[in-house]
C-alpha cells in the first residue's frame, strides 16, 4: 500500500501561519515610514532613498546584534511585548555612537513552530522602537525551523543602517586629557550579562513570577525584561544643538571597563568616580545574591550607565542640559587623563554594589 503523501505542514512548517503573521504586522511596519522609505513589506528587498532623507555627503554606518539569553526569560515567562525593543536598541544605539542617524532596520525571527500572535507581539516591539528611533522597518525574515528549535523557542537578530555627514563622524580626533565624561542612566540590565543573571536567579531559587526582590511591585521576570533604553533621539539632538560632543560609548557587554577604551586615544585613560553612578537596585541585588565581585560587576553589566558622552570641560554643562532636555538622566562620572598603556579605565570610590580596587582596569 502506498504511503500518504507528505506536505510541508507535515514536516513542521506552516506557510499559512507565516502569511497570517505578515498580515498582522503590515500595519505595524507601515507606521514606521520616514523620509526615504515607504516602509511597505512583501518584496524581495527593502529600498531606501538617501537623497530623499536629506543627506549631501553621507557615510553609511551598519550594525547588527541580537538580544542574547534575555530571550530565555521572555520565552519562559511568555512576556514577548518588549524584547523587540531590545533588539532595535542594541543596533541603533551602536549607530548613534558614530554620530549616525538610523535610517532603516531589518529583523530575523527564527522559531521551531510559528505562533503568529507571539511573532506579532515581538514585531510590535520592534516597530515601536523603530518609530522612537526615527528609522523605518523596511523588511525582515521569518524562519520556521522544526528540529533546529524546540516548539516555543525562538531567536532574534537585528540589522540597522544609518548615515552621517562625513564631517560629523564620531569619535572626533581631538579627544584628550581634561575632557569630561557624562553618563546617561540605563533602564536596568539592558541586554547583556543575562547568562550570569539567569545563573544568579537559579542560585537564589526564585521563580520568574515571584516578586522581584529589588522591585516588589513587579514580578522578577517582568522586572528583568525591562527593555534597553533608546538613546538615539536625545544624543542626536545634543550633537546637533551643541556641536560639542566628541565621542559616545554604548555600554554593553564588557561594561565601562571594556567599552570606554574603544573611543579613547592610546595616550589617554578614563578616570571613573564610582560614587557618581546612579545604580539601579537590580545591580546591588545581583551582586549580593550571586556573590559577584565589584570588578566583575563592572565588566559584566552597565551598572547604571547605558551611554557615555565625551565632551570638552567648558561645554559639559551645555551638553548635559541638552541631553536632559531630551529626557536623559545625566551625571558627571569622570574625566579623561593622560596615561600610557594599562589601565585604560581606572576606578575610584565606591558604587552601591561595592568598591573596585583603585586602578582596576580594562
Amino acid at each position: 500500500m502506498a504511503q500518504d503523501g507528505l506536505s510541508y505542514r507535515d514536516a513542521g512548517v506552516d506557510i499559512d501561519a507565516g502569511n497570517r503573521l505578515v498580515d498582522l504586522i503590515k500595519p505595524l511596519v507601515k507606521a514606521t515610514a520616514r523620509p526615504g522609505a515607504d516602509a511597505e513589506i512583501g518584496g524581495f528587498g527593502g529600498l531606501f532613498d538617501l537623497k530623499a532623507a536629506g543627506f549631501a555627503d553621507p557615510l553609511l554606518v551598519a550594525a547588527t546584534d541580537g538580544v542574547g539569553t534575555k530571550l530565555k526569560i521572555a520565552i519562559e515567562t511568555g512576556l514577548h511585548d518588549t524584547i523587540g525593543i531590545d533588539l532595535v536598541a542594541m543596533c541603533v544605539n551602536d549607530l548613534v555612537v558614530q554620530g549616525a542617524e538610523p535610517l532603516f532596520f531589518l529583523d530575523y525571527f527564527a522559531t521551531g513552530r510559528l505562533a503568529p500572535d507571539v511573532g506579532a507581539k515581538i514585531v510590535a516591539g520592534v516597530a515601536r522602537a523603530c518609530r522612537e528611533s526615527g528609522c523605518a522597518l523596511i523588511g525582515g525574515e521569518t524562519a520556521e525551523m522544526p528540529g533546529m528549535y524546540a516548539d516555543g523557542d525562538y531567536d532574534l537578530a537585528g540589522f540597522a543602517v544609518g548615515a552621517v555627514e562625513r564631517a560629523g563622524l564620531l569619535p572626533r580626533a581631538d579627544i584628550g586629557p581634561g575632557d569630561v565624561l557624562l553618563g546617561l542612566a540605563s533602564a536596568g540590565v539592558h541586554s547583556n550579562g543575562y547568562s550570569l543573571v539567569r545563573r544568579i536567579v537559579e542560585r537564589a531559587g526564585l521563580a520568574w513570577d515571584a516578586p522581584a526582590p529589588f522591585e516588589l511591585a513587579q514580578s522578577l521576570g517582568a522586572a528583568l525584561l525591562t527593555p534597553t533604553r533608546l538613546y538615539v533621539k536625545s544624543c542626536l539632538a545634543a550633537i546637533r544643538a551643541t556641536g560639542a560632543v566628541k565621542a559616545l560609548a554604548h555600554i554593553t557587554g564588557g561594561g565601562l571597563t571594556e567599552n570606554l577604551p574603544r573611543v579613547l586615544p592610546q595616550n589617554c585613560v578614563a578616570r571613573i568616580d564610582l560614587s557618581a553612578l546612579a545604580v539601579p537596585a537590580v545591580f546591588p541585588w545581583l551582586a549580593a545574591a550571586g556573590g559577584v565581585a565589584p570588578e566583575e560587576m563592572l565588566r559584566a553589566f552597565n551598572c547604571g550607565v547605558g551611554m557615555v558622552v565625551v565632551v570638552p570641560a567648558d561645554a559639559a554643562d551645555r551638553v548635559a542640559q541638552a541631553l536632559a532636555d531630551g529626557g536623559e538622566s545625566v551625571a558627571r562620572i569622570g574625566v579623561i587623563a593622560a596615561g600610557e598603556g594599562a589601565p585604560r579605565v581606572a576606578y575610584e570610590g565606591a558604587a552601591a554594589f561595592g568598591a573596585a580596587p583603585t586602578g582596576s582596569d580594562a
